[in-house]
């Protein structure tokens, strides 16, 4: 495999006028800013809608697509919305934070603007769409019947309405035909946006969940496939991670367990239909929290913290036997990071899959970790962070003195001035080219990295429930990024 580098930035991050990144204009002259570089690959997080504290991780639904990325312009160009509609969707606030609550009331108002406007053409094309992925019906049956019910999880729904098999009849037949065409619509752009990234050579690396929401579609129309007790409908068990790196209580996530035996005995027939959907989205597809699907970190539902969880088996070979297939040649990566074993050693040789490296996690002077560049498997993707991780100057600021002065001399810095930051950062700089010059396959920087940006610009604190996914950025801090620096280190380093 040629070496190659890539760039982690979320589509809420891109600049444009609406308050939040979409697939609009902002986005292609982001993927003109990476091809400029010789960067070939441009890193996403998830694109289902987010949760109430904007999480990307945490969704209504494993296959829908976030209504809030689609760019009003787009709509005035397509003819479905006015020029005044579209000047309704402007922000004036600040372009460097993500404002969702303004996004999604102005993007809900145009939207219903152009199902309106639409005509018999386009509403042919929404029931082909729908017509060829059989989870665009469930969910909008799922969505709709939500609004009706005051935006309450499905459980808390009329009992009538609980029985996904005989809810149907109670949904507005023009509340889901909305639904339809705005997932139809965020696909429509988002393929026109793919499509200019593989005119310009960008691949476009995918980052999929491996949990689902308790309030989502897919446990409401798919009950059996979850670890529920018949009797109250609820979880007993939920996920999680024990104390790692980001967390002395761990992690309680606190979503649904998968019930691995039903979804054994028909083929893992739902995780073929979600692989297949994410890579029609993505030309790569990372696999977060890889480990759980070798064993994973069981916590009773009552729990406080994830600490006095239990470790069980997951599926393993058996899960990767039956997607080999939609699989089909298609990059996967294993987000395998955190407290794992031998069973996650050998599901990663087994599958053949990449792992990931963040020389973040390197730095303790007392040990030879994996995450130190001279460590990498070729077959690896080396990472500057995560979108978990702090930016990197961030990182140098909060580290003990022992941990940075390790940093810095594994990296070659031995100036005075590490604590520099901005475009130019020299112990950020000299980072960077470590993780370069590693055998990795590939190589990837979080965009605020390349800025030398502190901790205030960080995407996501684990644990931390408000302030994250916030961050923006401008066309004109994308246009003070040294392109000479980056371009000369991909061409040095023979990853252009």
């Amino acid at each position: 495999m040629a070496r190659k580098s890539g760039v982690l930035m979320h589509i809420s991050s891109i600049p444009g006028p609406y308050g939040i990144g979409t697939f609009g204009d902002g986005a292609r002259r982001f993927i003109d800013f990476l091809a400029d570089m010789d960067f070939s690959v441009w890193q996403v997080l998830p694109f289902h809608p987010v949760n109430m504290s904007n999480s990307p991780y945490e969704s209504e639904s494993a296959f829908a697509g976030n209504p809030l990325f689609i760019d009003p312009e787009e709509l005035v160009r397509d003819g479905l919305i006015s020029r005044e509609d579209e000047r309704s969707c402007v922000y004036d606030g600040s372009p460097y934070t993500a404002d969702y609550a303004f996004a999604a009331r102005t993007r809900d108002r145009v939207l219903r603007k152009a199902y309106e406007n639409a005509g018999a053409d386009v509403l042919s094309k929404v029931k082909e769409f729908a017509d060829s992925h059989e989870w665009v019906r469930s969910y909008a049956l799922y969505k709709a019947l939500k609004n009706a019910e005051g935006e309450l999880p499905w459980y808390e729904w009329r009992q009538e309405l609980i029985d996904y098999n005989s809810a149907s009849e109670y949904a507005d037949e023009h509340e889901t035909g909305y639904i339809e065409f705005v997932q139809y619509e965020f696909f429509r752009q988002w393929e026109r946006i793919k499509s200019y990234a593989a005119s310009r050579n960008i691949k476009i690396l995918g980052d999929m969940p491996i949990y689902v929401s308790f309030d989502s579609a897919d446990v409401w129309s798919n009950k059996e496939l979850f670890m529920l007790d018949p009797d109250t409908g609820r979880a007993s068990e939920v996920a999680g991670v024990p104390p790692d790196y980001f967390s002395t209580d761990g992690q309680l996530w606190g979503n649904p367990l998968y019930n691995w035996e039903a979804m054994e005995a028909d083929g893992f027939r739902w995780w073929k239909n979600r692989i297949r959907e994410e890579l029609n989205i993505y030309d790569s597809l990372r696999i977060d929290h890889f480990r759980g699907l070798a064993s994973y970190w069981a916590v009773d539902a009552d729990s406080e913290t994830a600490k006095n969880g239990r470790w069980k088996t997951g599926p393993g070979m058996k899960l990767f036997n039956a997607v080999k297939d939609v699989i089909d040649g298609h990059e996967i990566i294993a987000e395998d990071l955190g407290v794992f074993g031998d069973d996650v050693v050998k599901l990663l040789e087994d599958t053949g899959f990449p792992g990931i490296r963040v020389i973040q996690f390197g730095f303790d002077p007392s040990s030879d970790s994996t995450h130190l560049p001279h460590n990498y498997p070729k077959n690896s993707v080396a990472c500057i962070g995560t979108h978990d991780n702090n930016t990197l100057l961030g990182m140098l600021w909060e580290a003990s003195p022992d941990e940075r002065q390790f940093a810095l001399d594994y990296c070659g810095f031995d100036g005075g001035n590490w604590g520099d930051g901005g475009f130019n950062s020299p112990s950020c700089r000299r980072i960077i080219e470590t993780v370069w010059r590693s055998s990795s396959d590939t190589a990837i920087i979080a965009f605020q990295d390349m800025c030398g940006f502190g901790s205030d610009a960080r995407m996501n604190t684990p644990g931390v429930a408000e302030g994250n996914w916030l961050f923006r950025t401008t066309d004109g801090t994308i246009g003070s990024v040294d392109k000479e620096y980056f371009k000369k280190i991909n061409r040095i380093f023979r990853r252009g």
